[in-house]
């Protein structure tokens, strides 16, 4: 017979292998609808083609998802909460004084230039110009990449100077940001990933310094 703490400790495995379980199934889904979604772009885009794609029955995307919609807005969030760490970290990495150029190439190197991320991306973006919810969890990301960059400009004030015409850091971070989706709109048409990185570190070099930075041999120009 067994004892009351054996079964228990059993019963505690056995939920511990669901639960690894099911979050493996759940990204595998997200991966596969992430996949479908670049390809065929979301409205066009069935719950069975995602299952396909994972190797899922409907049963799997139910137990995750109620609907296309719920599983789209966790793509979404998983990505740029993502991007948003990591461009968090890259900035953390100096002290006081800030390297303008070295914290530039930290920053894009880490963003992310993925032609099946800003498809998607951009899916969600029309979604969202149409739905106040899907509005709200764009502007909290991008909300939060203005704020981690305002904070390190915050921290380099006295050692830095930024460009008068940008005003105060807020105004330097939506600058930050805003070149950042010129530079993604034209990765978007051109597919040139290496070219679209390059000039975004001259773009966003020459936004937070006087604009005299050397572009260096190889420098992209934007098409």
């Amino acid at each position: 017979m067994y004892r009351t703490s054996e079964v228990a400790a059993a019963m505690e495995e056995t939920a511990k292998r669901v639960t690894r379980r099911r979050v493996r199934t759940r990204a595998r889904l997200l991966q596969a609808a992430f996949e479908v979604f670049a390809a065929k772009g979301f409205g066009r885009v069935s719950i069975e083609e995602v299952c396909a794609a994972a190797g899922f029955s409907r049963g799997a995307f139910y137990s995750n998802f109620a609907t296309l919609d719920e599983m789209f807005f966790a793509l979404y969030q998983e990505r740029a909460e993502l991007i948003a760490s990591q461009v968090t970290e890259a900035l953390s990495q100096d002290g006081p004084g800030l390297d303008v150029p070295t914290a530039v190439d930290r920053v894009t190197e880490v963003l992310l230039l993925d032609v099946d991320w800003l498809l998607v991306k951009t899916d969600f973006l029309v979604h969202a110009a149409r739905d106040p919810e899907t509005a709200r969890a764009l502007l909290d990301h991008r909300a939060r990449l203005r704020e981690a960059v305002a904070d390190r400009l915050f921290r380099a004030r006295g050692n830095t100077e930024l460009p008068a015409v940008l005003g105060d850091v807020d105004g330097a971070a939506h600058a930050v940001v805003a070149a950042y989706d010129g530079v993604t709109v034209q990765l978007l048409l051109d597919k040139d990933v290496e070219a679209a990185r390059a000039w975004l570190k001259q773009l966003i070099t020459a936004l937070l310094t006087d604009g005299s930075t050397p572009h260096g041999p190889g420098a992209a120009t934007p098409a």
